[in-house]
């Protein structure tokens, strides 16, 4: 098992224990609904919880500030970075109603109050936020397109509003037409090989 308590000392016992309980959770939910490719299952604490938690190693979100998970899947990484950040508001988005449920079950099993699940495409979604969150939902030029209309124009935390998003690989193409953008490498923080060639990728949004 990974030492949680060695990359994020700050997290109090229950909030280990929690993050500890989703491997049997998802493990559970992942025999009644396809979240987790099989093969990744086996992985899950590092390929999905450790990988959403790399976020909270960029920012520390304000209480209170108001993040949007977008194809949000079985909840990653709407659900671990709302252990990790109990005392902000994250809302999980998807269309996919079936995953939206398992979200809304382990969040009960959880008690994670700070949670709440909206079922429905992001261009149905009209809701403010501070922070928009993706995991390779699409290509960036089309994501902040679709989630601008999305982000607050004013700013509380150190970071400016607007989209954080877990990728991996080359992006240098992608990417070239965001000048303000900062892509933050994950082996700097965690050494695991899954995580290599993973990044976050920043972009402040501006109207």
């Amino acid at each position: 098992m990974i030492d949680l308590k060695k990359k994020f000392p700050n997290l109090s016992k229950e909030q280990i224990e929690k993050l500890n309980k989703l491997i049997p959770l998802y493990t559970d939910w992942n025999s009644k609904v396809n979240l987790i490719s099989r093969r990744d299952i086996d992985n899950l604490f590092t390929n999905h919880i450790l990988h959403s938690l790399a976020i909270g190693k960029i920012i520390n979100f304000k209480d209170r500030s108001d993040v949007l998970d977008v194809g949000t899947g079985g909840g990653f990484p709407g659900i671990p970075l709302s252990i990790l950040f109990p005392n902000v508001n994250f809302t999980l988005l998807d269309s996919i109603g079936k995953k939206i449920k398992v979200v809304d079950a382990i969040s009960y099993n959880l008690s994670l109050k700070n949670i709440r699940t909206v079922n429905d495409r992001v261009e149905n979604h009209f809701d403010k936020y501070d922070f928009v969150l993706s995991r390779a939902v699409s290509r960036m030029n089309k994501f902040y397109s679709m989630v601008g209309k999305n982000i607050n124009l004013k700013s509380l935390n150190k970071l400016p509003n607007g989209i954080i998003s877990l990728k991996g690989g080359d992006l240098e193409n992608e990417l070239k037409e965001f000048n303000n953008k900062k892509v933050y490498e994950i082996s700097e923080f965690f050494h695991e090989d899954f995580f290599e060639t993973k990044k976050i990728v920043f972009i402040p949004y501006s109207n």
